[in-house]
C-alpha cells in the first residue's frame, strides 16, 4: 500500500483549513452555524465522499477533541465579562447543572422506550446530547446583525461555557455504570462532588497563579507569552484530570479569572487564544467529519429525527422552565432560552467516548448523536433570529469599536483601559476637560471623534458622540462613569 507523502499531507490539511475558513463566510450569509459547513467538508473529504480519505480512529478523534475543547473553553472563559454574568450567576449555574441533568434524563427515557437500549445505555445517549453551544447561536445572530435584549446574552454565555463539564461528568459516569456492574448511583454522587470541587478550586488557583507568573516573569520575546499561556492551559487540564477533577471546568474557571483581571500582554494574548480557538474548532470539526460515514447515518434517520424533536421541543423547554422555576424570568425569555439550546461540537466529541470504551451500541450512539447535532444546528440555528424577533427579544447589534492603540496595563499600571461614549444626556457634553473635575487616577488618553483621533488638552470641549479612551483606577470607574455618562463601551 502506498502512503501519501508528507508534503501531500501538509498540502491536504492546509487546503481543508483554507476551505473551511472561506466557507465560514458562506455560512454567515446563509444564517447557519459554521459548524455545519465544517462538518460537511470533513464528511465530503472522508471515505464516503469524493475526497476518499479513509479515517477511522475514535481514540485520536477523542484526544484531538479533548485538547481542542480545552482551548475553546479557556478562550470562552477569558471572553466572559464577570460583571455582566454576575447578576445571572445562579440562573446560569442552574441551567448548567440541573438543566443538563433534566435534559439528559428526558432524552434518556425516550430512548429507553423507543430503542432496544438498556436503561444506562439510554441515559448515556441523553447525557451526550445534554450540553449547548451558544457561541454558534451568537455567530448566527451577528450574521443577521441582531443581538438579544437585557441579560439574555450573558445568561446564555454563562450556561454554554459552564454546562460542558456536567455533560462530560454524566457521560463518563454512565459509561462507568455500564462497564462496572458493581458501581452504584452513590459512587456517581461522590465522583460529582469531587470532580466539580477540585475542578473549580484548581481552576481558580491556576488562574491566579498564571496572572502572577505572567506579570512577574520577564521574557525577552513577546511571542513567548503566547507559548506560556498555551502551556498553562494544557498544564491546567492535565493536572486537574490526574487528580480526578473536572479538567474542562478547571480551564474555563481559569480563563474566567484571567479574563477579568489585569495582567501584562492581556489584549495580545486574548487575540492569540481567540485565533487558536477558531483553529481548534476547524480541526475538531474536520476530524469529526472524517470519522463519520454518511452511509451509516441513513438507518438512524427515523430515530434521529424523533430524538432531535424530543430534545428541542420537550427536553430542553422542560429543563429550562424547571431550572428557572424560581427565577424572575418571563415566559417569553424562557421560550427564547429553550430555542437557543443548540447542540454543537461537545456532543459529537462525547459521542466518541463509548467508541473508545468499546461499548456494544457505541456505533449507533455516535451516529444518532451526530444526526441530532446536525438537525439541531440546521433547524434551531437558522431560525434563532426569526424567533427572537417573533418574541420581541431582539435588539440592534452594537458596533464593535477597536482602538488604534494598544493599551496593555500590567502590574505597574494602576488602572484599567476604559472607553466611555458621551451620550446626548451626558452632563459632560459641551464641557471643557479642565472643568470636568476628573479625580486623580483618571486620565483621558485620546478622543475618538468623527473617525479621527484627538490628543486632548484641558481646553478641549467634549461633544455628543465623542468616545473617550481612558486609563482609570478600578475603584474610580463608577464615579467617572457617573461624571461622564453611563454609556461605557465594553473592551
Amino acid at each position: 500500500m502506498n502512503f501519501p507523502s508528507f508534503e501531500f499531507i501538509l498540502f491536504a490539511v492546509a487546503a481543508l483549513i483554507l476551505l473551511n475558513i472561506i466557507s465560514s463566510t458562506i455560512a454567515s450569509r446563509l444564517g447557519i452555524p459554521a459548524l455545519v459547513i465544517f462538518l460537511t467538508i470533513g464528511m465530503l473529504a472522508g471515505s464516503d465522499g469524493p475526497g476518499g480519505i479513509h479515517f477511522d480512529d475514535p481514540t485520536l478523534v477523542q484526544s484531538v477533541g479533548i485538547v481542542a475543547l480545552s482551548f475553546i473553553l479557556f478562550a470562552g472563559g477569558v471572553d466572559t465579562n464577570w460583571k455582566s454574568v454576575r447578576p445571572v450567576l445562579w440562573q446560569g449555574l442552574s441551567l448548567a447543572t440541573l438543566g443538563v441533568v433534566i435534559t439528559a434524563t428526558l432524552v434518556g427515557v425516550f430512548v429507553y422506550y423507543v430503542l432496544d437500549f438498556t436503561f444506562f445505555e439510554a441515559m448515556l445517549l441523553g447525557a451526550i446530547v445534554s450540553s449547548t453551544d451558544a457561541a454558534a447561536v451568537f455567530a448566527v445572530l451577528r450574521s443577521h446583525k441582531v443581538s438579544l435584549k437585557g441579560t439574555l446574552r450573558p445568561l446564555l454565555e454563562l450556561e454554554s461555557g459552564s454546562n460542558d463539564p456536567m455533560a462530560v461528568f454524566l457521560t463518563t459516569g454512565m459509561i462507568m455504570l455500564i462497564l462496572n456492574k458493581n458501581a452504584g448511583i452513590e459512587n456517581l454522587a461522590v465522583m460529582l462532588i469531587w470532580q466539580m470541587t477540585v475542578g473549580a478550586l484548581l481552576g481558580f488557583a491556576i488562574g491566579k497563579g498564571s496572572i502572577y507568573l505572567i506579570n512577574k516573569i520577564k521574557l525577552e520575546y513577546d511571542g513567548l507569552y503566547s507559548v506560556l499561556t498555551l502551556a498553562l492551559v494544557l498544564f491546567n487540564y492535565g493536572l486537574t484530570t490526574m487528580v480526578l477533577g473536572n479538567g474542562f471546568l478547571s480551564v474555563y474557571v481559569a480563563g474566567l479569572v484571567m479574563g477579568n483581571s489585569v495582567f501584562a500582554k492581556k489584549k495580545s494574548l486574548i487575540r492569540f487564544h481567540d485565533g487558536l480557538a477558531w483553529l481548534m474548532q476547524i480541526t475538531m470539526f474536520l476530524i469529526l467529519g472524517l470519522q463519520v460515514y454518511p452511509s451509516h447515518l441513513v438507518p438512524v434517520i427515523p430515530v434521529g429525527l424523533l430524538a432531535a424533536a424530543v430534545l428541542m421541543l420537550v427536553a430542553r423547554p422542560v429543563a429550562v422552565f424547571l431550572a428557572l422555576l424560581f427565577a424572575r424570568v418571563t415566559v417569553m425569555r424562557k421560550v427564547m432560552i429553550s430555542w437557543v439550546g443548540l447542540r454543537g461540537a461537545v456532543p459529537i466529541v462525547l459521542g466518541t467516548f463509548p467508541l473508545v470504551a468499546g461499548l456494544e451500541k457505541a456505533d449507533m450512539i455516535f451516529n444518532i448523536v451526530f444526526f441530532v447535532v446536525i438537525t439541531s444546528a440546521l433547524l434551531q440555528g437558522s431560525t434563532v433570529a426569526l424567533v427572537a424577533r417573533w418574541l420581541k427579544l431582539d435588539a440592534p447589534l452594537a458596533a464593535r469599536f477597536r482602538s488604534p492603540f494598544e493599551l496593555e496595563p500590567g502590574e505597574h499600571v494602576q488602572g484599567e483601559p476604559v472607553e466611555i461614549e458621551i451620550g446626548a444626556d451626558s452632563p459632560a457634553a459641551g464641557v471643557q476637560i479642565i472643568d470636568l473635575g476628573l479625580p486623580p487616577g483618571a486620565l483621558i488618553l485620546f478622543i475618538e471623534r468623527d473617525s479621527k483621533y484627538i490628543i486632548p488638552s484641558g481646553a478641549t470641549g467634549l461633544r455628543i458622540g465623542d468616545r473617550l479612551h481612558m486609563i482609570v483606577k478600578s475603584e474610580l470607574i463608577p464615579s467617572v462613569m457617573l461624571l461622564l455618562g453611563k454609556n461605557r463601551v465594553a473592551l
